[in-house]
């Protein structure tokens, strides 16, 4: 059996939990049981960094699929003030609220241990806007369980986020995006 991991996207995720779940029986497939994805910005006046480790995520280690798929307002951010203009202003999480990811690793091999280097192709969504990614990282085995890492950076222009031009040279135009998920087997 296939796994259409677009369609577990498109579905509220405890039906799609329960679909993924019958599916995988007997399978390599992993959920994201500690997920999170951090992002960093070097601004010129003050750094701007948040967390969100509400972040549900799918691996089909046979067959390379993952998927991630957040809601943008749980980023959590050390001054809420930056919490409120992040959501209002720069991501209008009203208009815009999930991101996601849609792809493929490929270099893993689910029959070693160890830390393995791995890249991920796939599409990222931000923002309303979904563009063609490709991401170097590591999964590395231990006990049955997963754990990926993987660092990048996202350019705000090509997601169509708009800096104010009021706070344009305070603000950096990239922010260094961290993932780090711990999986377990379904």
């Amino acid at each position: 059996m296939v796994l259409n991991l677009g369609l577990l996207l498109r579905i509220p995720v405890a039906i799609g939990f329960l679909f993924f779940t019958i599916k995988a029986s007997g399978q390599q497939r992993y959920f994201a049981e500690k997920p999170s994805i951090s992002f960093f910005s070097d601004g010129l006046v003050e750094d701007i960094t948040a967390a969100n480790q509400k972040v549900t995520s799918i691996f089909d280690a046979l067959n390379g699929e993952i998927a991630f798929l957040m809601n943008v307002k749980d980023f959590q951010f050390a001054n809420k003030l930056m919490q409120t203009h992040f959501n209002e202003k720069y991501m209008e999480s009203e208009t815009y609220p999930k991101s996601s990811f849609q792809g493929k690793v490929t270099g893993f091999n689910a029959n070693s241990s160890g830390t393995q280097q791995v890249k991920a192709v796939g599409k990222l969504t931000i923002h309303g806007v979904t563009r063609e990614i490709d991401v170097p990282g590591t999964i590395e085995v231990n006990g049955g369980k997963l754990k990926l890492k993987a660092k990048f950076l996202v350019k705000l222009e090509d997601y169509k986020i708009v800096v104010p031009q009021v706070v344009w040279d305070k603000i950096a135009q990239q922010v260094e995006v961290t993932l780090d998920f711990a999986y377990r087997p379904l």
